[in-house]
């Protein structure tokens, strides 16, 4: 489960949402992203997972639509003109929906649930409840990882002048994540 504290996308958007909306918007991007991650479990499950790795169209597929999102949400943040509060209407909504596309765009997660997971259900044993049992540890890190960097962001957001400068510098470090994305290669 080291594989939860790897800087990504997740970490990103978590870190922008701490730093410009505060904690609670971004324990609604945490929720979105972990809704994400039990989408992969299930469609592991049913082989969408399996399609995914196996297919290189729907990889590519995937893939730049993951990308999209990354950019686009980086676009946003460095386009926006006004910081909003986590308290305005649509920021939770906002904050949630982001989380889940974002986890949800993510073709690693695909690839990480078909060809490691797997590994670790015992033979003969109930593939669903086993891989969400292991989803839910998956989450459970995540949450407390994320949990303690957007308290830790947030904090330290007082130290910094201006969350508009955090907000460029995280939607900067999201282009650069998409870039990225559409140009690794499986």
């Amino acid at each position: 489960m080291l594989l939860s504290l790897l800087p990504g996308p997740a970490t990103a958007l978590v870190v922008r949402s701490a730093a410009v909306h505060g904690r609670r918007s971004a324990f609604l991007t945490v929720l979105g992203n972990s809704t994400g991650i039990v989408f992969w479990a299930v469609a592991s499950v049913l082989g969408i997972s399996a399609l995914v790795a196996a297919s290189e169209t729907a990889f590519v597929v995937l893939r730049v639509v993951g990308a999209v999102v990354l950019v686009y949400l980086g676009v946003q943040a460095i386009r926006k003109t006004a910081v909003n509060k986590g308290d305005e209407p649509g920021v939770a909504r906002s904050s949630y929906w982001q989380g889940l596309i974002t986890s949800g765009a993510n073709p690693k997660l695909a690839v990480f649930f078909i060809a490691l997971l797997p590994q670790f259900v015992p033979p003969a044993a109930p593939v669903l409840p086993w891989t969400l049992a292991m989803a839910l540890i998956l989450i459970c890190v995540d949450l407390v990882y994320f949990t303690a960097l957007a308290w830790a962001v947030s904090r330290a957001k007082r130290a910094v002048v201006g969350s508009r400068r955090i907000e460029r510098l995280t939607g900067a470090v999201m282009i650069g994540l998409g870039l990225r994305v559409a140009l690794e290669s499986r």
